[in-house]
């Protein structure tokens, strides 16, 4: 994989693709064999592909919300209910 130091193409990015590139610099990271100045830009760029996760799934989460109304007509969202 190669790593982008284009931050603009973050927030078009879909989650998985996000987050496999952003597996892929933890795991550069983590070999401690980058200079500094390459550890931080990854650094920075994992930061900002972190929140674009977040960000995703954020919405997604808005998006499973559950939407009912009571007898009078009333509508509320609640969180969808998952079984353990």
């Amino acid at each position: 994989m190669t790593l982008s130091s284009n931050f603009d193409d973050i927030d078009k990015m879909e989650f998985e693709a996000a987050l496999q590139e952003l597996e892929e610099i933890v795991k550069i990271l983590e070999e401690g064999k980058s200079s500094l100045k390459v550890s931080v830009d990854l650094y920075e760029r994992g930061t900002l592909l972190k929140k674009r996760c977040d960000k995703i799934l954020e919405s997604v989460q808005l998006r499973i919300n559950q939407i009912s109304s009571d007898k009078n007509g009333t509508v509320s969202i609640e969180p969808l209910k998952m079984e353990a």
